[in-house]
């Protein structure tokens, strides 16, 4: 029955369009021209739909309740990432003095961002940092007579040959861990793409500062708190030094759980992305422009 309405709806739609009597007024509306004898009903429905509920292109003259949407100011980036370009960026200090200006590398700092790698540079990572020490005894190595407990028939128990068994109390273990390497292999141009990137991320988010010096007047943990608080959006903050760390500033920073200290021979992915903000100093800077542009002993 449903089969028959339906071919018999396209029937009579069909030649409705092969006598060109279907046409488009203003409003357009392509059915409003039919005649009252052509618009087709179904079980008492109309086909002819409600043009009032129709999906429409909004014009200033509407009603709309514009006072709904989102007053929230959608900040897109003032240029590309990923292309490869010198950023120049402010250089400060904890006194929030200007400093000048220093360019960054593009090669380093501008690079195309990709997730993949940093996945498997933190599993290389976190691999590699296992100590591996975990150990279980053989049945060689548990302590335990090698005797024969009973003989094999006549005493009605299960027959064994030693109680150092992993089945006995304070016997072996079998198929337990072995010390041995977690380390996993990773070319050395990924782990220093996976670093570019790292630094590519946080200075296209605007969190990485650079200082002239990290000099402080005094030891105090105040002088860190203070310059902590007057930053936005920040909960861990990595500052990475040059050379040597200076004394007052392992001082000042070793009480503060969200504040660490790294020289820059040391700075990698993982860390980064521990901490949301990155301070490094000028000669960080310098020094890690030049490790990315040592060519890489094979």
């Amino acid at each position: 029955m449903a089969a028959s309405i339906s071919r018999r709806i396209f029937r009579t739609v069909g030649s409705v369009t092969a006598l060109g009597h279907i046409s488009t007024n203003a409003s357009g509306n392509g059915l409003s021209s039919l005649p009252s004898h052509l618009i087709l009903k179904s079980g008492g429905l109309s086909l002819v739909s409600n043009r009032n509920h129709s999906t429409s292109i909004l014009t200033p003259d509407d009603n709309f309740p514009y006072d709904l949407l989102s007053k929230k100011t959608v900040i897109t980036p003032d240029r590309t990432l990923g292309l490869y370009q010198d950023l120049v960026i402010p250089v400060t200090n904890f006194q929030n003095e200007d400093k000048g200006f220093m360019v960054l590398a593009g090669d380093v700092f501008d690079v195309p961002i990709r997730k993949d790698i940093i996945h498997h540079v933190v599993r290389w990572q976190l691999a590699k940092r296992q100590q591996g020490t975990h150990s279980t005894k053989t049945i060689s190595e548990v302590s335990g007579t090698g005797r024969k407990p009973w003989n094999q028939k006549g005493t009605g128990r299960a027959r064994h040959g030693t109680l150092r068994g992993p089945q006995f109390r304070g016997g072996c273990v079998m198929h337990g861990p072995r010390p041995r390497s977690h380390a996993i292999k990773m070319n050395k141009q990924v782990r220093r793409l996976g670093l570019k990137i790292a630094l590519s991320a946080r200075a296209a988010e605007g969190k990485l500062l650079v200082f002239d010096d990290l000099a402080l007047p005094t030891h105090k943990t105040k002088n860190i708190v203070n310059y902590y608080n007057q930053m936005e959006n920040t909960k861990k903050v990595l500052v990475v030094e040059g050379g040597p760390i200076d004394e007052k500033l392992k001082l000042a920073t070793q009480n503060l759980h969200y504040v660490n200290i790294l020289p820059s021979i040391g700075l990698n992915v993982y860390s980064i992305l521990l901490h949301d903000t990155l301070v490094m100093s000028r000669d960080a800077v310098d020094k890690i422009i030049e490790r990315m542009h040592t060519p890489i002993n094979r």
